[in-house]
């Protein structure tokens, strides 16, 4: 079947779908939430097509727990609306329906389009137009990113569609780009990101041609705009699979498209670069232990943790400076990284400023240990936390035990310990008793 499937113009003949009966696949009504039941139950008995979509179906015939619940129809916004009095149309360009229920749960319902939402279709003159973008199932399921994300629950019979080819894929455990990798990349670069997203999340192979295809095409990623960009690194690092997507990040050479001043840490040119990876990595096997666990990582310690690597490689030791010139050097050098290599991804600047003080913080708690005592000053700070956080996570990253005068300030096991207790910290009011700076 996959030898049928095309890319552009020709990826709207048709095709017949492969029907998976219900008792040939485990997905059970019992697997999902009452939420998005009623959601497709209800389009159902309208008279429109109503399908499970996308990553929940790969999660459910994973035995996983869907984070979201995706629908797809043929009803149009305004008729999905109308079904639902507790839903809204949200989008400009590629409108969807979200439908609210009790507990903050939200389902949200998009009709079958012809093509993905960032690609741009222009006319001969250059212009971009915008055609109606809705389309068939079949349509629907060719637009999207790879095959395991394409496969339909059709509430109706209870059946899987499978028009991509993904149950081979998931059965197979690879995977695999939906039509011409190289023509699906060079329409969207971001899909390449996702490519890695879903292999790491997974643990699955990345098919031979869909590979080549990120090595080929990788450069093209510095073509998104900047805002797509953050959104797809922070779910790199925030979900839990950090470690293994920023691993295949490093092999297929896309990280330094990303990041090209990370050439200085990752490149051959840096004698120490397996060293200096190995350290990287661990650093985040420890942050997606946390979030496994879900435990709060903020962002800015995830921030700080990536930014690691690259300030030991660029900051230079003058052992000839006094103290207080070699602090304020290293706060300098701080500063222009973090600028330097996440002002073009519109990072959100109170998470780059709590960074950066994060870091600044290590050269003081350092001195601190050497003294024997952690200065007030320091403890006092609202970022110290985080900072005795990122000390620990870089202390096991290293094989080194933490101090012990840090467990003085924090229990000995720091890395289980903190997140919950940062949440305690966070959700207790500030007292508005005023402090006296001189007595």
């Amino acid at each position: 079947m996959r030898q049928s499937l095309h890319s552009g113009s020709d990826q709207h003949c048709q095709m017949k779908p492969v029907i998976i009966p219900r008792p040939e696949h485990p997905i059970s009504r019992k697997m999902m939430s009452e939420e998005v039941l009623k959601v497709l139950y209800r389009l159902h008995r309208h008279g429109f097509i109503s399908y499970l979509v996308g990553g929940s179906v790969r999660d459910l015939l994973l035995g996983r727990i869907p984070k979201d619940f995706d629908v797809a129809t043929n009803a149009h916004p305004h008729e999905i609306n109308s079904l639902f009095k507790n839903s809204r149309i949200i989008g400009r360009r590629f409108r969807l329906v979200q439908v609210f229920f009790k507990g903050g749960k939200i389902i949200e319902v998009s009709t079958f389009r012809s093509r993905s939402e960032f690609e741009e279709i222009k006319a001969e003159d250059g212009e971009i137009i915008h055609p109606d973008s809705f389309g068939t199932p079949e349509e629907d399921a060719l637009r999207r990113d790879i095959t395991i994300n394409g496969l339909f629950y059709n509430i109706a019979d209870f059946s899987l569609i499978d028009y991509v080819g993904g149950m081979n894929d998931l059965k197979a455990q690879i995977i695999r780009a939906i039509g011409d990798a190289n023509e699906r990349f060079r329409q969207d670069p971001v899909r390449m990101i996702r490519v890695i997203r879903h292999a790491a999340r997974t643990g699955f192979l990345i098919e031979s041609q869909t590979y080549q295809a990120i090595l080929r095409h990788r450069e093209e990623i510095r073509k998104c705009s900047p805002s797509r960009l953050r959104d797809e690194f922070l779910r790199e690092i925030k979900e839990g699979v950090a470690k293994p997507s920023l691993n295949l990040m490093l092999q297929t050479g896309l990280l330094l498209s990303l990041f090209p001043d990370l050439e200085r840490v990752f490149g051959e040119r840096n004698p120490r670069k397996n060293r200096d990876e190995q350290f990287f990595l661990s650093l985040f096997r420890l942050a997606d232990h946390l979030a496994k666990m879900d435990r709060l990582v903020p962002e800015s310690i995830l921030l700080a943790l990536f930014l690691t690597p690259y300030l030991r490689v660029v900051t230079p030791q003058h052992p000839f400076l006094r103290e207080r010139e070699r602090f304020g050097y290293l706060t300098q050098i701080i500063r222009l990284a973090m600028s330097q290599i996440f002002t073009p991804f519109s990072i959100p600047r109170g998470s780059k400023e709590m960074a950066a003080q994060i870091l600044i913080a290590q050269s003081m708690l350092r001195k601190g240990i050497e003294r024997g005592v952690i200065h007030k000053r320091l403890r006092m700070k609202r970022y110290f936390r985080e900072a005795v956080l990122l000390f620990g996570i870089e202390a096991k990253a290293k094989g080194e035990n933490i101090p012990q005068i840090l467990r003085r300030a924090a229990p000995s096991d720091l890395l289980l310990w903190w997140p919950k207790e940062f949440e305690r910290e966070r959700m207790r009011p500030v007292s508005r008793k005023r402090r006296h700076r001189y007595k």
